[in-house]
C-alpha cells in the first residue's frame, strides 16, 4: 500500500469526513481525493509520468497536499522545498534533482523569471493562485517563463476524475528530501513509497491517532517532521488536519477555542512561545490529550512547565529525514522519561554502537544507528555517500546517544557541527563556504551559540585582509546566499582562527571562548 492509495481507500470508506480546515474552509475526504485524482491526471496531460522529478515550492496549504498527493497518485518523484531559501539554494535542488515540474506560489513567478534559463529541465511552473498574487499586478503575459506557466485551477480542471494511475511498487521512490551536506552542498534522501508509509502507519499507530482526531499542522510541511506526523499519518488514520499556514501562538489558541483540536505537534521553541504567550488561556487548549515534541531537544524545565500550564502530556521523539523520519517515541501506556527520546517505536530498531559497529553495553555513550522499513534507499546521485551512511543495512545517525536498563534513549550530543536554529539543521561548513566567497575575507568559521527563543543562533568568526570590513558588509552578503534563519546573528573579527598543529580550525577553542566571556 501507498500513501495515495490509502487516502483513496479512505475516501470511499468516509467520504463525508472532513479531511481538513484551511482557512476556515473545510473539505471532505470525498473532495480532497478527487481534487488529488484530476491533479494527477492533469499532470500527465501535460506530459509529467512515473518517475519524473516534480518540485513543490510551497508553505502550508491545500495546494501542498494535493500536489504532493496528485504526484505520488501518477508515480512522480516529489522534491518539497523550502519556500524561503535563495534563488541559489532553490536552483542548487532543482537542477541537481532533475526536476521536470515546479509546482510554486504565484508569489514566486518573479523567481521563476529570473532562474528559469538556469533550469533547463523544468518544462512547466505550475502556479498556485494567492490573494497576495493578485494583489500584485504583476503581467505575467510579458514575462519570458510565460509559455511554461500554468495555473493549479486549471491543471485540476483539466483532469479526469475516472483517471487511474500506474501501479507503483513499494521500493519506488517517492520522495526525495535534501538535508544540508556536511560538505556544503545538501543531500538528496531517497524516500520509498514504503519508506514514507510504514513510518507513517506506524506513527499513527504508535500515537493512537483515530478518526476523531483532529490535529494541527502548524509545522512546515516541507519538513519531513510535519509530512509524517502533521499530515500522512493523520490522513492515513481518517483523522483531519487544521491546515496553519504560518505559526504564531494568537492563531493556536484561537484554533484552540474554535476547532477543538486533539493533537499539536512542533518543535521546543513553539512550545516556548505559547507557554510565554501573555493571552494564551489554557482553556483554550484543553480539548488536548496529546502533544508531540522533535526537531531538538527539549529542556526538560520547559515540558514539566507546559504540561502543568495546559494539562496535557508531552511526547518527545527522535527522528531525521533518512529515516521518514521517526526512530523513537516516548510512550503513551509506559512512563515518560524527560530528556528522553523515549523508546523504539513498532517495526524500527535502533541500537548503540563503537566505532567498530559493536553494541555498546547500557549506559555507555556511542553512535546511535537505525534500522526498518523507514530506512532510505540512498541519497540520490550520492553513491559514496550512501555507502557511508548505511552499512549492513544500518542508519549511522551521527547522533551519540545512550540507553537505559528499559530501552529508553537519550541523545548526549548532536551530530558534530550541527547548530539547531528554531528546529532547523544548519551546517557551519554550508555558511563557512559562502563567507569565504567574500573577496575580503581569508578565513571563516561558524558555531551555535545558546538563544533563548530559538534554541541556538548561528555565529561566525572572520578574519578579513581589509580593515574597513563591517559586521554589517558580512550580514548583507550572507543575506545574499543564505535562506533568513542561516544567516549568523553576529560577527566576530579576529586577528587569526585557533587551529592546531596541522593547521585544522578548532572550533571547540572558539566555543570555549563564548563559554568564558
Amino acid at each position: 500500500m501507498d500513501l495515495s492509495s490509502q487516502l483513496h481507500e479512505t475516501a470511499k470508506r468516509l467520504p463525508e469526513k472532513p479531511a481538513y480546515h484551511f482557512m476556515d474552509q473545510w473539505s471532505t475526504y470525498a473532495e480532497l481525493d478527487g481534487a488529488i485524482t484530476k491533479f494527477a491526471s492533469g499532470l500527465e496531460s501535460l506530459g509529467v509520468k512515473k518517475g519524473d522529478h516534480v518540485g513543490l515550492i510551497l508553505g502550508n496549504s491545500p495546494f501542498f497536499v494535493i500536489g504532493m498527493y496528485g504526484a505520488l497518485r501518477l508515480g512522480a518523484t516529489v522534491i518539497p522545498i523550502n519556500p524561503i531559501y535563495t534563488p541559489d539554494e532553490i536552483g542548487y535542488i532543482l537542477n541537481n534533482g532533475d526536476v521536470k515540474a515546479i509546482i510554486a506560489l504565484d508569489l514566486l513567478v518573479p523567481l521563476a523569471e529570473k532562474m528559469h534559463n538556469m533550469l533547463p529541465k523544468v518544462e512547466h511552473y505550475i502556479i498556485c493562485e494567492t490573494p497576495q498574487g493578485k494583489e500584485s499586478n504583476l503581467d505575467i503575459t510579458q514575462l519570458s517563463v510565460y509559455p511554461k506557466l500554468k495555473k493549479f485551477t486549471d491543471v485540476v480542471a483539466t483532469g479526469e476524475l475516472s483517471y487511474q494511475g500506474p501501479d507503483l511498487q513499494e521500493d519506488e521512490t517517492a520522495v526525495i528530501l535534501y538535508t544540508s551536506g556536511t560538505t556544503g552542498k545538501p543531500k538528496g534522501a531517497m524516500l520509498t513509497h514504503k519508506n514514507l508509509y510504514s513510518n507513517a502507519s506506524d506513527v499513527g499507530s504508535y500515537l493512537r491517532m483515530n478518526e476523531e482526531d483532529r490535529v494541527i499542522t502548524t509545522l512546515p510541511m516541507f519538513h519531513v517532521f510535519c509530512m509524517t506526523v502533521a499530515l500522512n499519518a493523520p490522513l492515513l488514520c481518517g483523522a483531519t488536519i487544521l491546515i496553519d499556514p504560518k505559526f504564531s501562538p494568537k492563531e493556536i489558541f484561537r484554533l484552540g477555542k474554535e476547532y477543538r483540536p486533539t493533537v499539536f505537534a512542533g518543535v521546543p521553541t513553539m512550545y516556548n512561545f505559547l507557554f510565554q504567550y501573555p493571552e494564551g488561556d489554557p482553556q483554550d487548549l484543553q480539548s488536548l490529550r496529546l502533544c508531540i515534541s522533535g526537531g531538538a531537544a527539549m529542556p526538560v524545565a520547559l515540558l514539566k512547565n507546559f504540561e502543568k500550564k495546559f494539562n496535557v502530556r508531552i511526547s518527545e521523539g527522535y527522528g531525521l529525514s533518512e529515516a521518514s523520519p521517526v526512530t523513537c517515541f516516548n510512550p503513551l501506556d509506559r512512563p515518560r522519561k524527560p530528556g528522553s527520546i523515549g523508546q523504539s517505536i513498532v517495526n524500527v530498531e535502533n541500537k548503540v554502537v563503537n566505532e567498530l559497529g559493536e553494541e555498546v553495553p547500557v549506559g555507555t555513550a556511542g553512535e546511535l544507528i537505525v534500522r526498518g522499513p523507514n530506512v532510505m534507499k540512498g541519497y540520490y546521485k550520492m553513491p559514496e555517500e550512501t555507502q557511508a551512511a548505511i552499512r549492513d543495512g544500518w542508519l549511522y545517525t551521527g547522533d551519540i546517544a545512550t540507553m537505559d536498563e528499559e530501552g529508553y534513549f537519550y541523545i548526549v550530543d548532536r551530530k558534530k557541527d550541527i547548530v539547531l536554529v528554531g528546529g532547523y539543521n544548519v551546517y557551519p561548513r554550508e555558511i563557512e563556504e559562502v563567507l569565504y566567497q567574500h573577496p575580503d575575507i581569508v578565513e571563516a568559521a561558524v558555531l551555535g551559540v545558546p538563544d533563548p527563543n530559538l534554541g541556538e543562533v548561528v555565529k561566525s568568526y572572520v578574519v578579513s585582509k581589509n580593515p574597513d570590513l563591517t559586521e554589517t558588509d558580512v550580514l548583507n552578503y550572507c543575506s545574499e546566499h543564505l535562506a533568513k534563519y542561516k544567516i549568523p546573528s553576529s560577527v566576530d573579527f579576529l586577528e587569526e582562527l585557533p587551529k592546531n598543529t596541522t593547521g585544522k580550525i578548532l572550533r571547540r577553542a572558539l566555543k570555549e571562548q563564548v563559554v568564558s566571556s
